[in-house]
This record gives structure tokens, C-alpha cells and sequence, in this order.
């Protein structure tokens, strides 16, 4: 009976002893593991890690491209809003995608107001047509057109405008920029102006004394036939007496057929012949006359008496005596100028002003009045002389000052005053003449002479 619990006894330890072995074996495989997976998350972590590290980098990469991204932006804005030219940037159907600080000013409509809006419900006298953006764009040319006016008379501007086209992969639309040459068109006028005065300086000079010869010799023969039939020269009575008649008799028959009233018509246009050439003869003369100080208001009030006493300032029916309104600046400098020559011009200006009104075309709806204005501006005094008549088109002002230009009827004038007036104030006293007039809203001449 022993031996049987013995070999059970030892099955026992065995199995215990296999037991602790496999026990021993699983926490050395557990140790392993363990270490392992110890392991594994080291290097996971220091991957981890890794890959952390490089998103800050990447992170910091894109801040830094964001930060440039922005300053170019920010500079390539200051560029254009700095441009004095309006930049609008469109899209294909018309709506705002750029709109600079120039096109802010024009309108008066902010860039946040204005962007994602359509252009002409935005700036509705913008010279452009949609038609013009969506030709450059189809086309890829830009568009441009020059020298377009906007508004008349005195608040007139000129702009020069082109579209180009954008084409990109992103969007496709156009710019359009608007330039303000108002300036440009006044000085290249005013250069125009000058080269049509010395051309007829030179054509002055040339004629001027080839008409004087043969106009001479009508005047003085005029003259002559008049001292020739006056009964107070003893040598007429003498050869009428050899010949068997009186002088009385001849100047009755003389008076009854009306010569003496050829000969008076054939004086005046001598006279008034004798004038134009004189106008001419402005042209090429130099300004020999001296320039004094001169007060502006005393020299417009005193040609303004002078108009008084050589023609009639009022309507064409004599019905009105024109109105004078003075408004004369105290603070005004003298100028130093030929005040012979200052007070032709205004004369001639006064002429022209108070003709205004007698025009057939002058239908006031207002009495009728002149204007006379002085006004100190910065180095310079200014004289306006204005009328509220019916004004003139463009189509006449632009040649206003031209040689021969007159809308006059033929005989009734000769074209040469207000071109005699343009070179007496831009070319012998350093001054500029300008014209302002609307059809319907009068014309104001204003002359600008520079201080002594």
C-alpha cells in the first residue's frame, strides 16, 4: 500500500514541478514581451516625437509664408492705392473684385462697400460699357480710348481709360484703369493755341504792309474827291468857272445821286480795313509799350465807362440797359501791365459780352446781366468777365480764339478780336485767357496776369 502513495506523491511534485517550470517559462516570455513592448513604445514615442517636431517645423514654415503672403498683399495694396489712377478689377460678369483708393475718392465708396458688387450699379457714369470689358477679355487686347470728356462748360474733365484684359486659371476678368489727363488736354490746347498765333504773326507780317499800299491810295483818293468838290477851295470854283458851271451846282447833283453817300461807305470800309490790319500788326510786333503797376479793379471800371461811351450795353430792342454786377477783391495786387493794351482787351470782351444779347438766338430768361469779378489767387490777380446770354457749344468754343473765327453774320465781323486779345494777354504780358460756357448758362472769359 506504500508504493502506491509514493508514486502518487511523485506524480504530485512532478506536476508541481512542471507546473512552476511552465509558470517560470510564462513570466520569462511575460518579461520578454514586456520589454518589447517597452520598446515598441519608445520608439513609437520617439517617432511621435519626431513627426511632432516636424509638423511644428512645417506649422512654422506656413506662418512664416502667411506673414510674407500678407506684407506682399499689404505692398502690392500700398502700390496701387498709392496710384493716382482709379484701378477697378472686374469679374467677366461685371462684379467687383479690386477697387483702390482713387476709385474710393472719385465715388465716394469704400473698398468694403464696393467689392462683390456690380460696377455700374456701383459707379454708374464710369466711362466703360460692359461691352468694352467683354471684348478685351474674349479678345485678350486691351481696350483703350483717350481723351473722353466728362462733364461741360467750367467743371469739364478729360480721362484717358483702358481695360486690359486678366487671364488666369483661377478667374478671368479684366482692369480697368481710368487716368485724369484733364491737365494734358489744357496745356497741348494751349500749345495748339500758341502755334496758330505765331503762324498768324508771321502771315500778319507778310500782308499786312502789301494791304496798306492800296489801301492808302483809296482813303487819300476818297479824301481827295472830297476836297475837289468843296466850294470852299478857290482853285474848284476857278475850273468850274472855265468850264461853265458852279461848284454848287456840282455838289447838288453830286447829293442828288447819292455819291457822297458811296464815297462815306467807301471811307468806312477804308477805315475798318485800315483797323484789321492794324489787329494784324499786333501779331508780329513786339511789346515795345511799357508796363506800369496798375490797380486791376480801377483798370475794369475804367474800360468799363469807356465801353459805356463807344457802344450800347444793352438788348438787341433797346428795351434793357444791361445790368453790371461788380465784385471787385479789395485784397487784389497790382499788376504790372500796359494798361492801353489791357483796356483793348476787355473792351473787346465787353463788346462781345453785351452782342451776346442781342443775338437772335439770346432768348433770356433772366434780365440781362454782365458780370465783372477781380480775385486774388496764389502769384497772380484774376479777371472774370461774364454774362448770363445764351452761351456757345463746344463745337464753337473750341475755336474761339482762332484767327478769322466768327459766328457772325459776313461784313458784321472780322474774327481777329479775341485773337488780338489771346496774344495781348499770353504773349505780351505772360498771362492765360480762358473761356467758360454752356449752352443756355451764359460764358465767363477769365484772365490770369502774374503779380509784379
Amino acid at each position: 500500500m506504500l508504493w502506491p502513495v509514493i508514486i502518487l506523491q511523485s506524480l504530485i511534485l512532478y506536476g508541481m514541478y512542471l507546473s512552476r517550470e511552465r509558470q517560470k517559462l510564462k513570466k520569462e516570455h511575460l518579461k520578454t514581451a514586456q520589454k518589447s513592448l517597452e520598446q515598441r513604445v519608445v520608439e513609437r514615442t520617439n517617432r511621435l516625437r519626431t513627426i511632432n517636431n516636424q509638423l511644428y517645423e512645417e506649422i512654422a514654415r506656413h506662418e512664416i509664408t502667411e506673414e510674407l503672403l500678407r506684407e506682399t498683399q499689404d505692398y502690392l495694396n500700398s502700390i496701387l492705392n498709392s496710384m493716382p489712377s482709379v484701378l477697378i478689377g472686374v469679374t467677366r460678369q461685371g462684379n467687383i473684385t479690386h477697387w483702390n483708393t482713387a476709385a474710393a475718392q472719385v465715388t465716394g465708396v469704400s473698398p468694403k462697400d464696393a467689392l462683390g458688387r456690380p460696377l455700374f450699379e456701383v459707379y454708374g457714369d464710369i466711362p466703360v460699357s460692359n461691352d468694352m470689358v467683354t471684348e478685351a477679355i474674349d479678345s485678350g487686347v486691351p481696350q483703350t480710348q483717350e481723351n473722353i470728356q466728362l462733364g461741360s462748360g467750367s467743371h469739364a474733365q478729360h480721362c484717358d481709360v483702358t481695360i486690359y484684359p486678366l487671364l488666369s486659371a483661377e478667374i478671368t476678368g479684366a482692369v480697368i484703369r481710368i487716368d485724369d489727363v484733364t491737365m494734358r488736354v489744357r496745356i497741348e490746347n494751349m500749345m495748339i493755341q500758341n502755334e496758330k498765333m505765331m503762324s498768324l504773326g508771321e502771315l500778319a507780317a507778310g500782308i499786312a504792309h502789301e494791304i496798306n499800299n492800296p489801301l492808302s491810295a483809296i482813303v487819300h483818293g476818297v479824301q481827295n474827291i472830297y476836297r475837289r468838290t468843296s466850294e470852299d477851295l478857290p482853285r474848284n470854283r476857278t475850273t468850274a468857272e472855265e468850264l461853265g458851271i458852279s461848284v454848287k451846282d456840282v455838289e447838288r447833283y453830286l447829293e442828288a445821286r447819292g455819291i457822297y453817300s458811296f464815297l462815306e461807305a467807301i471811307r468806312e470800309a477804308g477805315d475798318r480795313s485800315a483797323r484789321i490790319v492794324t489787329n494784324m500788326l499786333e501779331f508780329s510786333r513786339s511789346n515795345h509799350r511799357s508796363h506800369q503797376l496798375t490797380d486791376v479793379a480801377d483798370l475794369v471800371e475804367h474800360s468799363l465807362e469807356l465801353a459805356k461811351n463807344s457802344f450800347d450795353l444793352k438788348t438787341a430792342d433797346g428795351s434793357q440797359t444791361l445790368k453790371i454786377v461788380r465784385d471787385y477783391d479789395p485784397q487784389a495786387p497790382k499788376v504790372r501791365c500796359s494798361a492801353a493794351e489791357m483796356q483793348q482787351v476787355i473792351l473787346n470782351l465787353l463788346r462781345n459780352a453785351s452782342q451776346a444779347f442781342t443775338a437772335p438766338a439770346s432768348e433770356q430768361q433772366a434780365a440781362p446781366t454782365l458780370t465783372l469779378r477781380t480775385r486774388a489767387v496764389p502769384g497772380a490777380v484774376r479777371i472774370e468777365i461774364g454774362d448770363n446770354g445764351p452761351g456757345m457749344p463746344d463745337s464753337v468754343k473750341r475755336h474761339i480764339f482762332e484767327p478769322f473765327f466768327t459766328t457772325k453774320e459776313v461784313g458784321q465781323g472780322t474774327g481777329l478780336g479775341l485773337s488780338v486779345t489771346y496774344f495781348i494777354v499770353t504773349e505780351h504780358h505772360d498771362g492765360t485767357i480762358e473761356v467758360e460756357s454752356e449752352p443756355g448758362r451764359g460764358t465767363r472769359f477769365v484772365i490770369t496776369l502774374p503779380c509784379a
